[in-house]
């Protein structure tokens, strides 16, 4: 075995260990890491925060949150309130900021290890959160990661609920719920029938078996805009018969059998 060359590799490795660790050892004793060392040891990082680091890319540099270096440092991991603290912002209040966000891809959002998240959401989606509580269903008692399991995307109503009808997809049942308030049924006037006789199915058999002129209508045409919505006679058929028929039968179904029936 050549000694002088096993010095030699002795040599080599000392120097590049010097190169990579070098400014970590003087950081140690005093002098200050600058932002081009770190890629010398953190590539993945570095090119993590170049592709999605924005602010954590644009406002700062590495050295202004990693504000000391291992195994002497004890600052090496800041505390996020460090910057982002919730006297400007209720979301900030958060203790569990990295169940959320990727330091080094602060926006690139995902929940599976986040505990529940609803605090944190209502920071900026307070809108959202309002809704789940004036309008109380089972979506109320849910928190956000359930339906949205990253920042900006949700699951399909269809994952967990059964559509009224088998033609029906994921923008239908918007036509006539909102997510975080989906008993508070509204709609465009033009819904088929059918979706509504799904629950309503003893209207829809006297409906389909009388040949009055609401057969030929949709229920959307008389329960307008607003579930439950409904009309007074009047709305179309104004103020039919005599004013003393009127008076003495004030009620339009104690003659007419109902609105969906056969009229007598």
């Amino acid at each position: 075995m050549n000694p002088h060359g096993c010095n030699l590799c002795t040599l080599v490795l000392v120097s590049l260990l010097l190169l990579i660790f070098g400014s970590v050892v003087l950081a140690q004793d005093g002098q200050q890491l600058a932002p081009n060392d770190c890629q010398k040891c953190h590539k993945l990082q570095i090119d993590e925060i170049a592709a999605s680091g924005r602010g954590h890319r644009d406002a700062v540099s590495c050295v202004d949150c990693h504000l000391e270096h291992p195994p002497k440092g004890t600052q090496a991991i800041p505390d996020c309130a460090m910057c982002h603290e919730a006297s400007a912002n209720a979301h900030f209040s958060s203790p569990d900021c990295l169940g959320c966000h990727p330091p080094h891809s602060p926006r690139n959002i995902e929940f599976s290890q986040a505990t529940r998240v609803r605090a944190a959401c209502s920071g900026c989606h307070q809108v959202q959160d309002d809704e789940l509580f004036d309008y109380p269903s089972n979506h109320s008692v849910l928190d956000c990661k359930e339906c949205h399991l990253q920042h900006g995307t949700f699951v399909s109503c269809l994952e967990c609920h059964e559509a009224h009808l088998e033609t029906q997809v994921y923008d239908n049942c918007r036509e006539c719920h909102r997510p975080h308030m989906p008993l508070k049924i509204a709609y465009q006037n033009t819904i088929e029938s059918a979706a509504c006789t799904v629950c309503h199915p003893q209207v829809g058999k006297i409906l389909e078996e009388n040949r009055t002129r609401h057969h030929d209508l949709l229920c959307v045409y008389c329960h307008k805009s607003q579930h439950k919505q409904i009309p007074g006679c009047i709305t179309c058929h104004g103020e039919s018969h005599f004013r003393a028929i009127r008076v003495n039968f004030p009620d339009c179904n104690d003659c007419h059998v109902g609105p969906h029936d056969l009229v007598n």
